[in-house]
């Protein structure tokens, strides 16, 4: 009988969790070493295309890992016990997330080494090298945060700490959109809307990821949420994917308005090939609608399709991403705006690009980082929510 007792059982799932995380953490990282030994030329990059899918993963793990905050910082900042109770698994899921997508940008490079350069020869007029502030600050932040939370002695210093996260989070989610913003040579991006989008749709994806994580969590310790905080954690959801859809909508429009923009949106909307199939059934359907369907009919606000709604936003979120980053880069360059000009080397010609196995197993491989790191602490540390009655 001592076999099968619950402990022994949790134990079991346990050490299977942490094999299946660590299996294809050595899968990214047995990829990152193939590109490293090979070459690009293994991967679906190319001159044209330059940031292909590990890129989709890394910046969905970057930017929900600050979305994700917005559990704590509803909590903290806004004096709401429902979420509060829930700022530390927040604090380290941020944490797991930004730790896997980091990973996954570094082995990228082609040469990670080369991140010694940028740290000790610092270029102020380069968005990137501001990044490596805006990173090890965001660790920092989250981590004095956690420390505040979870120490009852550092208890009254919670909430300015939870302030801080909450500006620091905005400010490295807007440092993210700004690279994009900054890229003016490619019409994709140059345009001031992408800061405040990425931000809003950090929410929606945060948020998303929070719940599959919490309603994992929760399943594996045999608890239940209450009603009454799953409402209301389902309905915020469900208004920040129409936030974000909103910010997407905006910005194509706007992009529609512009002449010189009208080939790029049918590119993108219409007669692109795999993009519009992708943001068409990918994002706009089964990332936005769908979702919102499960979120709002009063038959299917349940938890297992709030679960699903989740998980579909989730999918709706990297959709965007790899039609946004590699559709992007996909259009051709219009080095000379009103001017034809003419050469041997592909002018006008639409990118291609067809991601790779060692692509997907490295992008694969940050998620699996960011799932070891919270599997590991929340059965280390106390990091699973204590649920109180509503008439508590």
């Amino acid at each position: 009988m001592a076999n099968h007792s619950p402990l022994r059982f949790k134990n079991r799932i346990f050490y299977a969790l942490v094999a299946a995380g660590g299996l294809v953490v050595l899968m990214g990282l047995y990829a990152a070493h193939m590109m490293e030994g090979h070459g690009h030329i293994i991967t679906g990059m190319n001159n044209q295309i330059v940031w292909g899918m590990p890129h989709v993963f890394a910046i969905f793990l970057i930017v929900s890992a600050s979305g994700v905050l917005n559990v704590s910082s509803i909590g903290s900042v806004f004096n709401k016990p429902a979420y509060k109770a829930r700022a530390p698994l927040a604090g380290l899921l941020s944490i797991a997330m930004l730790a896997g997508g980091l990973s996954v940008l570094m082995l990228d490079l082609g040469r990670p080494d080369r991140i010694i350069v940028a740290m000790t020869r610092f270029n102020p007029t380069s968005v990137f090298a501001w990044n490596i502030f805006l990173y090890s600050g965001m660790f920092a932040a989250v981590a004095l945060y956690l420390w505040t939370m979870m120490e009852k002695r550092m208890n009254p210093w919670s909430k300015p700490a939870g302030l801080l996260v909450f500006v620091w989070r905005f400010v490295l989610t807007t440092g993210t959109g700004v690279i994009f913003s900054f890229l003016v040579a490619r019409q994709a991006y140059g345009t001031a809307l992408l800061p405040p989008m990425f931000i809003v749709m950090s929410f929606a994806w945060g948020m998303a990821v929070f719940h599959v994580a919490q309603s994992s969590i929760y399943e594996w310790n045999e608890k239940l949420l209450d009603p009454y905080v799953q409402k209301r954690m389902k309905n915020l959801m469900g208004v920040l994917v129409i936030a974000a859809f909103y910010f997407v909508a905006a910005y194509h429009l706007t992009n529609l308005y512009f002449a010189r923009q009208t080939g790029f949106e049918r590119f993108i909307l219409l007669d692109g090939g795999i993009y519009p199939l992708i943001f068409w059934i990918g994002y706009f359907l089964l990332g936005n609608l769908l979702p919102l369907l499960l979120i709002y009919h009063p038959a299917l606000g349940k938890s297992r399709s709030i679960l699903s709604a989740s998980l579909l936003i989730i999918l709706g979120g990297f959709s965007f991403l790899y039609v946004f980053i590699i559709g992007g880069q996909a259009f051709p360059l219009s080095i000379f705006p009103g001017y034809q000009v003419t050469s041997s080397f592909g002018d006008g010609a639409i990118g291609l690009y067809q991601p790779s196995l060692p692509e997907i197993m490295l992008g694969m491989g940050g998620v699996g980082i960011a799932f070891l790191i919270t599997t590991i602490g929340v059965r280390v540390l106390d990091f699973v929510p204590h649920e109180l009655p509503k008439s508590a």
